[in-house]
């Protein structure tokens, strides 16, 4: 417990995102440049991000790999948890109940 699967799904808030985003000043394009030259300061190497997904995120809150997460996270300045989106439990599904 306490590791993380960089390959796991999860919903980003797009909207939080987004507004994240625009009170940097940055367009989409902007961000991508922010992302790439962060990761290549954090780690050696440049991770890219599309718009195209980047634009899913903000508008669908598409769900990504953990790892994009945290390449948002870098861009945006945050920790990838606080562009988690909330999501609630459906009335019978598993998620809440003890195991």
């Amino acid at each position: 417990m306490g590791d993380f699967d960089d390959d796991a799904r999860v919903r980003p808030d797009g909207l939080g995102v987004r507004r994240r985003r625009r009170a940097l000043g940055l367009s989409r394009a902007d961000l991508v440049d922010r992302i790439e030259r962060r990761s290549r300061e954090a780690s050696g190497r440049a991770e890219a991000l599309s718009r195209n997904l980047l634009r899913a995120i903000e508008e669908e809150s598409e769900r990504v790999p953990y790892r994009v997460l945290v390449l948002l996270s870098l861009g945006l300045g945050c920790n990838p948890v606080e562009l988690l989106l909330e999501e609630r439990a459906e009335p019978g599904s598993e998620r809440g109940r003890a195991r």
